[in-house]
């Protein structure tokens, strides 16, 4: 694990107003939990309205993500646990997930949060899932990200 140039985040933005959804799967539940808790972390922070919907997968994360924008969502912060196996699975998934992620930031021309861990085994998982002990905390950084980069768009666009 890397790390090594991360931002550090700053002091929390105030996005009142913004409204966030948050979609995360459901697989590997304590690394998911981690990662929605780092997200509610940084929402609640930065005074965003925010609400959570479960997902079956990270496969579906980018069809309830455009539906979520299309609906009136400022942002989305997209959470989901990926683990490297035997078979090709593990490729086809991430890569769905991140292609369909991005034609929906750019389609939407609204931010979507990337907390998507690829991983090659569990403990790596809970290394980035902001639980304690853990020394990154993804679910954080991605909805962070999201906020902020909606505010710089409302800022371009106003």
């Amino acid at each position: 694990m890397s790390g090594v140039g991360a931002p550090k985040p700053g002091e929390p933005v105030d996005a009142t107003g913004l409204k966030v959804v948050v979609i995360a799967g459901t697989w590997h539940d304590a690394i998911s939990d981690g990662l929605i808790a780092g997200a509610e972390r940084a929402l609640e922070a930065s005074h965003a309205s925010w609400r959570l919907v479960r997902v079956p997968g990270s496969f579906e994360l980018p069809v309830v993500a455009k539906a979520a924008l299309d609906a009136g969502a400022d942002a989305v912060v997209a959470l989901g646990v990926i683990i490297r196996g035997g078979t090709p699975h593990f490729e086809f998934v991430s890569s769905a997930a991140t292609d369909g992620l991005t034609r929906v930031a750019l389609d939407t021309g609204k931010p979507v949060g990337f907390g998507v861990l690829t991983l090659d085994d569990e403990k790596q998982g809970l290394d980035r899932a902001g639980l304690e002990g853990s020394k990154e905390d993804k679910g954080y950084e991605a909805a962070d990200a999201a906020v902020r980069t909606a505010l710089v768009l409302r800022s371009l666009r106003a």
